[in-house]
């Protein structure tokens, strides 16, 4: 007997849908408890191995395994499938054809993953939100999944989503869907507004720093531009403090936005029982870090943590400590904001739309610059901020001093205590306001994002900013990138203020914030 079933494969951070097809033939002569199973259509191991897992579960679960030669198809067969998650539909399929769901062909309308335990619990899988959009986009009604990613794939309108803990429930849920009748578990519809209720709430606040007014300016001006940024300083001027808090000042996620984040973090198995991420990510990888655990890799590629990190913060903490063959790597996604990984076998893409905030001390043993005594010597100092190439340093719009923290300030009892990330954040929202109402029609949502063409159009100096900006790119050799990247932190800044154009003062700020040219230091 015939039967079909329905089931999804992930690659990248989308999802294809995939036919299994069940065909069951008798075995010639005595009944076999070890009746072959054959898989075909490029499975990978996890997928050949399900073969005991299944039989296992269906045995545990009262269920009869049938003494049967069983076929197994994966269509389309041209495309590799991988890991665990289509035990679920390919047990389905058995008990379809074995008769089990009644007198049906194919289980219609019906998409199920899930992995199988032996003893027929079933365990979560990757890219249930992928899943379920695609599911969608192909007029799926019903989806079948494991409990711990039904509150994930519920997000997504227009679909209904059933999680179940057991091969029993799973078949349950079957018979009455294909018979119409009452299923024994409700589709999941979550309060989407519940989901979002730990939104915008951060234990960090920016009126915890003491002191550093400069390096909080320059945050906010990054954080309302989408800005990439520098900071450093002597050891313990606060620069990890200082970056840990910029997700708190940045906008609040839309719904849209907080769906393409959750499609990454799923497809990397990071979201669990969570269900839709509401807060901005922030990703701080070691220094150890590799190429391939920056930007992503494996046989068939996974998401690294520059996609991690889309539409959130990546913190890269003693840059120069970074090899610097993976901070290259960097160069091309701070610039199209997306990473195209190619594979013999495939070529996937995943976003990197990140604000990166880097921190690094000004010589290897830090106090060069300090009130402390430095032991670095010139070479030295040259060689430790060389390991920051010229075109890295280019793509990184603002670069700050983080001086440290004097006595008074940081224990002074008529010290004023700071401005919140509230207080910062409603500027910062003003200012991104102002940026969408302008720039929304080109498809564009921040300054950072602007094209020549809009940098022309929307960042016009007057005679004294054009003198200006002349005298600073001859004193400090600086490139057309960052020409264009000053004057895009001109605009940021004026926005800020809401100021309708760039002023000489404007222009001089972000000038300011180009100390780390090469030119400069060599």
């Amino acid at each position: 007997m015939l039967f079909l079933t329905q089931s999804a494969a992930v690659f990248g951070i989308d999802a294809l849908i995939v036919d299994i097809e069940i065909n069951l033939q008798p075995v010639k002569g005595e009944a076999d408890t070890s009746s072959p199973v054959i898989i075909v259509g490029l499975p990978d191991t996890a997928i050949r191995e399900s073969r005991e897992r299944i039989r296992a579960a269906i045995t545990n679960s009262s269920f009869f395994f049938p003494f049967h030669k069983t076929t197994i198809n994966l269509a389309p067969a041209d495309v590799r499938k991988e890991g665990a998650s289509f035990d679920l539909p390919i047990a389905l399929g058995i008990l379809g054809a074995n008769g089990d769901l009644g007198n049906h062909e194919s289980l219609k309308n019906i998409l199920s993953v899930g992995e199988l335990s032996l003893d027929g619990r079933i365990r979560p899988v990757r890219g249930a939100l992928s899943i379920a959009l695609r599911a969608r986009e192909n007029g799926v009604e019903n989806l079948i999944l494991p409990e711990e990613n039904g509150t994930e794939a519920a997000v997504v309108q227009n679909i209904n989503v059933y999680p179940v803990r057991d091969l029993r429930e799973a078949v349950a849920v079957s018979q009455s869907l294909l018979s119409g009748k009452d299923t024994p578990i409700q589709p999941l519809k979550p309060n989407i507004a519940d989901l979002k209720t730990n939104e915008n709430k951060y234990r960090a606040d920016f009126a915890e720093v003491r002191g550093q007014a400069s390096a909080k300016r320059a945050l906010e001006v990054a954080s309302a531009g989408g800005h990439n940024i520098l900071l450093i300083g002597p050891p313990g001027s606060g620069k990890t403090m200082l970056a840990k808090r910029l997700p708190t000042i940045l906008p609040p996620l839309e719904f849209e936005e907080a769906l393409e984040i959750t499609k990454i973090h799923s497809v990397a198995g990071l979201t669990g029982k969570s269900g839709l991420v509401t807060a901005r990510p922030f990703k701080s990888p070691h220094h150890t870090v590799s190429q391939a655990g920056l930007i992503g890799g494996g046989s068939i590629p996974r998401p690294g943590e520059v996609s991690l990190a889309h539409l959130g913060v990546l913190f890269l903490d003693e840059l120069p400590e970074f090899d610097k063959t993976v901070l290259e790597v960097l160069r091309q996604p701070m610039e199209d904001k997306q990473v195209t990984i190619s594979r013999a076998a495939t070529s996937l893409t995943f976003p990197s739309n990140f604000t990166l905030v880097a921190s690094m001390n000004p010589c290897p043993c830090g106090y060069f610059g300090s009130s402390r005594e430095c032991r670095c010597s010139p070479p030295q100092i040259q060689r430790y901020v060389g390991k920051i190439s010229g075109p890295l340093l280019d793509r990184i719009d603002i670069h700050i001093d983080v001086p440290a923290v004097n006595f008074k300030e940081l224990r002074g009892k008529n010290v004023a205590a700071g401005e919140s990330s509230e207080t910062i954040r409603e500027r910062v929202i003003a200012a991104r306001e102002i940026q969408l109402n302008r720039l929304n029609g080109d498809g564009v949502y921040s300054n950072s994002a602007m094209s020549p063409t809009q940098i022309r159009r929307f960042c016009a100096l007057d005679a004294d900013s054009e003198n200006l900006l002349e005298r600073a790119m001859t004193r400090q050799g600086l490139s057309a990138r960052a020409h264009d990247r000053i004057l895009k932190v001109a605009r940021t800044i004026a926005d800020l203020e809401g100021g309708e154009n760039i002023s000489a003062a404007h222009l001089s700020e972000a000038i300011s914030y180009r100390s780390l040219d090469r030119n400069y230091w060599t």
